[in-house]
């Protein structure tokens, strides 16, 4: 199989590159944006509001010239708000239809704000969407353009049956506010891309579903032994990781390979494993967990940015900066602003402490860096 070098090249040049250097601080982000799209898979963006999630889909689908669905879903949000009203002409020729223009069922991207909002009616048909890109309405039955369809929220779902919708989401990202030291960075990129108009490409969303289709021809025997090991040890994180879903994450290796050019998926492509985490607790050891696979198997150059391994980290220099941040909070008298300040170390070292290498130190340093966050109110 020839890789589709000049496709793959455009959409990382035209696409993904010109999208960084728009979005401060969305690198992974954009990067699962096209995984996703390649892959032919879905995204659920896990965080607070104003983090620019539906803007970044919403210039992805720009860029290539898809047509785009957006929609805000509340406890009282009704199908027809999301496929489309009854069609009152067939109605009265006695035929039940679905008026869909503009509507998700002609969406080649779309995005649904707020999930888990979701009511039984439209959860019903959202899980045959996902499922199939199939959407029944009435007397018909529309099968669907939707490349990828992307969901966000603030919390994750609990009820049993969003988390059968929560579960069509091959790929998780948790996307929070950015650091302090990004943002005079983010204000300079905020006001620009005010006036910034679309971002333009020769890429089409015909060519991206062409390309999905060059995933099929993907060589995964590299692969496929190491992979087969860890499904086990994702499992043994306490991972809801399924066989259907482990047989669906060889469609997401196979897209890593892809956007780098090969026609073979190698231990590199494994980074898409970091994306497969039930519960928030989960993401931190799960990450680790990828590291040691990674760095076990050296990246050849061809590998994806995100198999990037993190910059060794000093277990003990964290704990002497826990150590202080204690101090801290135990000497009490800070100020509102100290406080946040503080607050946002102690976070930045728990994120820098789930890289460290030795398990019993990252737990260690987990725990002690979530009991001061505690303390301080999260």
């Amino acid at each position: 199989m020839a890789a589709p070098e000049g496709t793959v090249g455009r959409l990382r040049g035209e696409v993904v590159d010109a999208l960084k250097r728009r979005f401060v601080g969305r690198d992974e982000v954009i990067d699962l944006i096209a995984l996703a799209v390649v892959a032919g898979e879905h995204l659920f963006l896990h965080g607070p509001p104003g983090t620019a999630k539906s803007l970044l889909i919403r210039q992805f689908a720009s860029a290539v010239r898809g047509s785009y669905f957006e929609y805000l879903l509340t406890r009282f949000s009704e199908p027809n708000e999301i496929f489309g009203p009854i069609d009152l002409v067939k109605l009265r020729q006695g035929t039940v239809a679905t008026v869909t223009a503009g509507m998700l069922p002609e969406a080649e991207f779309a995005f649904l704000d707020e999930l888990f909002n979701a009511n039984s009616a439209i959860l019903n048909n959202l899980l045959t969407v996902l499922n199939e890109r199939v959407y029944r309405g009435g007397a018909e039955t529309h099968r669907l353009p939707l490349l990828s369809l992307f969901s966000a929220s603030n919390h994750l779902a609990d009820d049993e049956a969003l988390r059968a919708l929560f579960d069509r989401f091959l790929l998780r990202c948790h996307v929070d506010q950015l650091r302090r030291d990004a943002m005079p960075q983010l204000l300079a990129a905020g006001r620009a891309l005010e006036d910034a108009p679309p971002v333009e490409t020769s890429v089409t969303a015909d060519d991206l579903r062409a390309l999905a289709r060059r995933t099929r021809d993907v060589d995964l025997s590299g692969v496929t032994e190491v992979y087969a090991e860890a499904v086990f040890k994702v499992r043994d994180l306490g991972i809801a990781f399924s066989d259907r879903r482990a047989v669906k994450v060889l469609k997401l290796l196979a897209a890593s390979a892809l956007l780098c050019g090969r026609e073979r998926a190698a231990p590199s492509d494994l980074w898409v494993l970091r994306y497969v985490w039930d519960r928030e607790e989960q993401i931190d050891p799960l990450a680790a967990l990828v590291n040691g696979l990674l760095k076990a198997h050296p990246a050849e150059e061809t590998a994806h940015p995100l198999a990037a391994l993190p910059e060794r980290v000093d277990g003990e220099e964290l704990a002497g900066q826990l150590d202080a941040a204690e101090r801290d909070v135990s000497a009490g008298g800070l100020s509102l602003t100290a406080l946040a300040r503080l607050r946002e170390r102690v976070a930045e070292l728990a994120d820098r402490a789930a890289w460290v290498a030795d398990d019993a130190a990252r737990r260690h340093l987990l725990e002690r860096a979530g009991k001061v966050l505690d303390r301080l109110g999260r």
